[in-house]
């Protein structure tokens, strides 16, 4: 098919202060009568600026634009849209298996007799690392240099591998460890609002658009940036010049007025919208903010609320560019000329949000700033918020409550439990709700200056009387930038936060992904002996069962300042505010409202702190600011050379048997469920991100292979060897298979021989038998990160089909990429009301003539030949994921494809 350019004649050009660019108009799809373009939500806008300016009649046809530009409201049924982002951002967990997998597309290549420099990003790709740092060393000026030097011990193997990718790929950045977190170093400095890109009549400025891999992504939308999470496969296909194929959104309004009260956080804002849109139902939606209450409202504090995007369910969180954009690029060191291009081209394109613009919506929900109260969400989901005035009461209800209801289960008896951490000749008694972990962390408030300073402030008024942090309490400051350490020490608030023994311990992910570190041993040894529901309050965004620290079972999301004020608590099981934090150096009862500043106090600091040269100084010497990742040597080679004896980089076997001949679907007859399981089981459950046990199959395995438990890192970490990765999969201690009610953790019941073991062993059993597996689950299966791994694990421990009463969007998606069969039950139906026990045997009756969204009919056959059939929903949503599920994944799709191109 010979590719059009420009079909609709939308190219056209418009002035900058760099000179004249090329530009796709839309409104000139709105002269064609085409459609209602000043009525579409602004990120629609957006995407329909991809598919005009990529229409070539191949990859995108005049359809795509046309059915795009009709984009109805109201319309249930979204059209397959093709999506080409601007560019890909990753994080370092989640980036080394994209890089692991290039490096082995280019062995098959190779293999398969193609060109294996054809393996190559085609747009650019920057990857920030940020999720290796751990908080071992805390409390201390040293805290910082002693994690950083474990990490780069620990993440040897890794770093070298990623310094080759950088040296061998093509369009490939490394950001190096110790600079920032991923979404806030995006935020700050690698989105540019939009972009100058070349096509065949020259200089072309476009969005800037991206997908990363990690949910979060979604930060960005706060900047006006349409984007979010995907997993990493999809990105590599993006990376490799394929769309992102999607179904045209639906997009829900939200309105906000008024403004925030005294005392009240963007924290607390956020746990409240992201609770509000929880129980609208937003999975798979857009979410849209406008309303006078945006006007009002810091780009920081946008960018909070587009970050929890993954919290609410919603693929994005956007904020359309306004004035607040054009202010923030320039406080953060943005050239003129950049601020410039963004405000002339989003105004020549309909991109530039102002109050009385008013798009068309799917539905509508609406917020008055001014009724939010000070929040903190948990114990174990972030949209489960709790006000701060309710705190106690709530935590006293969820102890008693079942384990399915988000409690802990005790008993009245099993209430009054306490034990003592003795500690070098000091004791101290602790009871149920005792904070052993008190984090500063994450992108979601670290990149908020309001409340980053707040905290600050909470720690200089608190020092100020006198009050100190309990010593059971692992306190932790993790910013998102090393800008945010330059505003906290020039605003002469750092010392104070270190009084408290919030010291610096690292820039990047730390409590909020499970890279908490261990708890001092007493602790530890106090909570294990009392069987206390020991609690962590975070700044962060997941506070999901197992995930912050396998000590601590209540888990509850906090604004910095809140985080703070806990830790001088020691507790969660208190009314703040009427029981005081603790008693000053004068005798004197402290409590809260004592040492919480004002609003004005938090701006004053803002203005006195923050300078545009802060982010220019910082980002300018990004790329060699790390001495330990310079003088990493690795050679240059096209292929990368595998080491058989690493424990963390090894060659996958997901391409080892392609093919250029596809194999035809087939029926899946005879299965076994592995894992039987309930509502809101996570993608931590699937492929945890934390600790590895001694005695699970993957410690088993590095202790095999020489490494000792005190090095074992992290799941996340070793995300570049599937062997560790394989053996990890459903290995969360916190996961409930109901094959095996008595066990809590990874265990499942093998149907061979009938004996309890955990989930690798039994796969195995089964793969020596040639028997299919399926996984059956209830609603939200595949909630939180965006972790491919999820999909890989299940993929390689012989799972074929996934059964369950409603996927989230990425998970779902991952599977598929995997080739594993995504089906829903239909209806009412679950696995509950048809009465399943797992113990059947299961056929499923795919075809070669399969669909998308087409029924497929399951049977469960159990033990005394009884048969159960029902109907399922295929969870295929386009003709595109098709192939990919017919080709065993996107991998092969995309290989297969660029070996054809290469012969």
């Amino acid at each position: 098919m010979t590719a059009k350019f420009d079909p609709f004649g939308a190219r056209d050009v418009f002035s900058t202060a760099e000179g004249d660019l090329g530009i796709y108009r839309l409104s000139k799809l709105q002269d064609a009568g085409l459609g209602d373009i000043d009525k579409l939500p602004f990120s629609v806008r957006v995407l329909l600026e991809s598919v005009l300016r990529n229409c070539d009649g191949y990859i995108v046809s005049e359809d795509d634009v046309k059915s795009l530009a009709a984009w109805d409201a109201k319309s249930t049924e979204g059209s397959e849209l093709p999506f080409l982002p601007a560019r890909v951002v990753l994080q370092d967990f989640t980036g080394v298996p994209c890089v692991v997998d290039l490096a082995a597309m280019r062995s098959a290549m190779q293999r398969l007799g193609g060109d294996a420099a054809k393996i190559n990003p085609l747009i650019p790709v920057d990857l920030v690392i940020d999720h290796s740092v751990q908080v071992d060393s805390f409390g201390t000026d040293h805290a910082l240099e002693e994690n950083v030097a474990l990490e780069f011990r620990r993440n040897k193997e890794r770093y070298e591998f990623l310094r080759w990718g950088q040296k061998s790929l093509k369009n490939f950045q490394a950001i190096p460890p110790n600079v920032g977190i991923v979404h806030q170093v995006n935020l700050e400095y690698l989105a540019k609002g939009v972009f100058v890109r070349e096509d065949q009549k020259g200089k072309v400025a476009l969005p800037d658009s991206l997908v990363g891999t990690d949910s979060h992504t979604t930060m960005i939308n706060g900047l006006g940036v349409v984007g979010w999470g995907v997993g990493g496969i999809e990105a590599e296909a993006v990376m490799l010049g394929q769309p992102i194929y999607m179904l045209t959104p639906q997009v829900v309004g939200f309105e906000l007025t008024g403004k925030l009260g005294p005392g009240v956080t963007a924290t607390d804002m956020v746990l409240t919208i992201t609770q509000i849109l929880r129980k609208q139902g937003v999975v798979g939606k857009f979410v849209e903010f406008y309303g006078p209450g945006v006007s009002h409202m810091s780009l920081a504090d946008r960018a909070t609320i587009a970050n929890m995007a993954p919290e609410y369910g919603a693929t994005m969180g956007f904020f359309p560019v306004d004035a607040e954009t054009l202010n923030y690029m320039t406080r953060t060191g943005r050239t003129a000329g950049e601020v410039d291009r963004v405000e002339r081209y989003t105004k020549e394109q309909g991109l530039f949000r102002t109050d009385d613009m008013a798009p068309i919506y799917t539905s509508v929900v609406t917020l008055d700033l001014s009724t939010v109260e000070p929040s903190l969400a948990g114990p174990k989901r972030p949209q489960d918020r709790v006000a701060l005035k309710n705190m106690k009461s709530e935590f006293h209800k969820s102890l008693v409550s079942a384990p399915n209801d988000r409690g802990f289960g005790l008993s009245e008896d099993d209430l009054p439990r306490t034990a003592t951490v003795e500690d070098a000749g000091n004791s101290a008694e602790i009871g149920h709700g005792a904070v052993v972990i008190a984090a500063i962390t994450s992108c979601t408030n670290t990149s908020n200056p309001s409340v980053m300073l707040a905290s600050g402030l909470v720690a200089k008024k608190a020092a100020e009387k006198g009050l100190k942090v309990h010593p059971y309490v692992k306190t932790s400051l993790a910013p998102g930038s090393r800008v945010v350490t330059d505003y906290l020490i020039k605003a002469d608030l750092m010392k104070d936060l270190e009084k408290l023994g919030f010291n610096l311990v690292g820039y990047g992910c730390t409590t909020c992904i499970g890279n908490s570190g261990p708890l001092p041993e007493p602790v530890a040894n106090a909570v294990t002996k009392g069987s206390l529901v020991a609690s962590a309050v975070l700044s962060g965004n997941r506070n999901f069962e197992g995930r912050v620290n396998p000590h601590v079972k209540a888990n509850y999301l906090a604004s910095p300042p809140l985080v703070v004020a806990y830790a001088l608590a020691g507790t969660v099981d208190i009314d703040l505010d009427n029981e005081p934090l603790g008693t000053g150096s004068d005798g004197q009862p402290v409590f809260l409202k004592d040492i919480w500043p004002t609003n004005a106090e938090i701006q004053e600091m803002i203005e006195k702190a923050i300078t545009p040269e802060m982010f220019q100084e910082r980002y300018n010497s990004a790329y060699e600011s790390n001495p330990n990742w310079n003088a990493i040597s690795v050679p240059d080679s096209e292929l990368y050379t595998w080491d058989a004896d690493s424990t963390y980089i090894q060659e996958p076997p997901f391409l080892d048997d392609v093919k250029e001949t596809i194999d035809p679907i087939e029926p899946i007859t005879g299965a076994r469920v592995l894992a039987l399981l309930g509502d809101s089981v996570t993608t931590d459950h699937i492929s945890p991100a934390g600790a590895i046990a001694k005695d699970s199959p993957a410690g088993k395995y590095l202790m095999e292979h020489g490494v000792q438990p005190a090095d074992f890192n992290s799941y996340g970490s070793r995300r570049g060897n599937d062997r560790v990765m394989h053996r990890g999969t459903f290995a969360n201690i916190r996961i409930r298979n109901r094959l095996t009610p008595e066990k809590e953790g990874g265990w499942t019941k093998c149907f061979t021989n009938g004996e309890t073991m955990p989930i690798f062993d039994a796969a195995e059993i089964y793969k020596t038998e040639g028997t299919p597996l399926v996984v059956i689950a209830g609603k939200e299966y595949g909630t939180g990160s965006s972790r491919d791994w999820a999909a890989k694990g299940t993929f390689m421990l012989g799972v074929k089909a996934v059964i369950a009463s409603s996927f989230e969007r990425i998970h779902r998606s991952n599977l598929i990429g995997m080739g594993v069969l995504p089906l829903e039950f239909v209806g009412e139906d679950s696995w509950e009301s048809l009465g399943l026990t797992g113990e059947e045997t299961y056929d499923i009756y795919v075809s070669d003539d399969l669909k998308p969204l087409q029924h497929v009919t399951v049977t469960a056959k159990n033990a005394a030949g009884e048969v159960t059939t029902f109907d399922t929903l295929v969870r295929i949503d386009t003709p595109v994921e098709l192939d990919y599920y017919r080709n065993g994944g996107i991998l092969q799709t995309v290989l297969l494809k660029l070996l054809k191109e290469s012969k």
